[in-house]
């Protein structure tokens, strides 16, 4: 660990990911400070369009997916969206984050009654859009966000973050002073912000260019 840079990935990351870190010469700990737990539904009846903005989501589905598959989907992430076309799914559009898709739906679907599927801990801003606009839908809750908070000893250059509720679990055992903080997306962000200004956001919400920020920054910061 001498004289090189630690970096802490606040979930386990893939053996490829892992090894995008240690070729660049750091010092690596991952570990999952959150956990997700099923919640029990039932599917009566879908609407014109199927929505989900995370894989666990459609993770969470999939046991009941030959009754959803006549319906198109909108959804958020490019992994979201592979893993619904590798399980059949017909995907009409997919954004980087909720705030572009609801653009979307008010540019193009205004007229489409949506089912939402979603984690409890879900963001107001889909709820709250089609609310707002009067557009028929149903949410359907299919997993819960658990916090697993490790106490981290080393002392990190670095921190990976992948959720607002990975920041949470990360700061109930640990403070965040001077550590660069790597985001997946805005929301992450801005979860961070109350404890630290130190934040790099990917401009990609894949774990992969979370890790790409982190290498670029750090080497960088040596050349300087």
């Amino acid at each position: 660990m001498e004289n090189k840079i630690g970096i802490i990935a606040t979930k386990k990351l893939a053996p490829n990911q892992k090894q995008y870190l240690l070729n660049a010469g750091f010092w690596i700990m991952d570990e999952d400070f959150i956990a997700v737990k099923p919640i029990d539904f039932e599917i009566s009846v879908t609407q014109d369009l199927l929505l989900f903005t995370s894989k666990n989501a459609v993770l969470h589905v999939l046991k009941h997916k030959e009754i959803l598959l006549h319906s198109p989907v909108l959804c958020v992430g490019e992994k979201t969206e592979q893993l619904l076309k590798n399980n059949g799914f017909s995907v009409l559009n997919n954004q980087p984050d909720a705030e572009a898709l609801v653009k979307i739906i008010e540019k193009k679907y205004l007229d489409k009654s949506i089912t939402f599927f979603c984690g409890k801990d879900k963001l107001d801003t889909i709820p709250l859009f089609l609310k707002e606009k009067k557009i028929p839908h149903q949410i359907i809750e299919v997993y819960e966000t658990l916090e697993t908070p490790i106490k981290i000893t080393p002392k990190m250059d670095g921190i990976l973050f992948f959720s607002p509720s990975g920041v949470l679990s990360y700061s109930e055992e640990n403070k965040i002073t001077n550590e660069i903080c790597f985001c997946i997306g805005s929301t992450t962000a801005k979860a961070v912000e109350p404890f630290t200004r130190n934040i790099i956001m990917a401009n990609q919400p894949t774990i992969e260019n979370v890790i790409i920020q982190c290498i670029n920054y750090f080497k960088s910061t040596k050349n300087d």
